[in-house]
């Protein structure tokens, strides 16, 4: 069994932080969310785009971002701090992400996907659509705490496989209804080398000069 190493003093932080508040220090200014996590700092609260100009500029600093009202951080920036392997990943406008925390599920979820192969999370039992462990960081966190076969210490080749896997595997996140008409989906395969090599023959047979006497 793997050894669990200890995760960054700053992630329990990050998971239990409160984002999208309005900052007292900046409540007049356009671009007022608390939407920013700083990884330097001890004992940070979620700040704003302002603050970070002013006191995080040098910090290394993570963006939050919200989608159907759950709090997501994309896989390009906290990758390079983490090690987010056995993570159900997403596309969402582009951009991979993971989720901070479990979110809700519906009770009949898992029985309106019967007859199909089914990806559950460790710890809270939510359907995943790829062969994940964990639905959330703070679902690894928790099974990594209590089974410790897992880490969240970042090395440089389990970043290249940790890519990989999700470049894979991440998908957009969609609905039910999408989600049935993805697995529907029949893909036409490309033209075999062979067929395209034959298109490109010239009509006819060539014919060789007869050889001399």
């Amino acid at each position: 069994m793997e050894l669990m190493l200890a995760p960054p003093p700053w992630l329990e932080q990050l998971l239990s932080t409160t984002f999208f508040s309005t900052c007292q220090a900046h409540i007049s200014a356009p671009r007022n969310e608390c939407n920013m996590f700083c990884l330097d700092c001890r004992d940070q609260a979620a700040f704003c785009f302002y603050c970070r100009q002013s006191w995080h500029h040098d910090h290394q600093v993570i963006q939050i971002r919200r989608s159907s009202y759950h709090d997501v951080v994309r896989v390009a920036e906290i990758q390079k701090v983490l090690d987010i392997s056995e993570v159900q990943t997403y596309v969402i406008n582009s951009a991979r992400v993971l989720f901070l925390n479990a979110r809700p599920q519906n009770s009949n979820a898992a029985g309106s996907a019967a007859g199909k192969t089914q990806y559950l999370c460790q710890v809270c039992r939510r359907n995943l659509l790829d062969p994940f462990r964990f639905c959330s960081l703070g679902c690894k966190l928790v099974g990594v705490k209590k089974n410790g076969n897992g880490n969240f210490v970042l090395s440089a080749k389990k970043d290249e496989e940790i890519g990989r896997k999700h470049e894979g595997m991440g998908r957009r996140l969609v609905s039910k209804e999408e989600e049935e008409g993805i697995h529907k989906q029949v893909y036409q395969s490309t033209p075999s080398t062979q067929a395209c090599s034959n298109s490109r023959r010239r009509k006819g047979i060539p014919h060789r000069a007869p050889f001399g006497p």
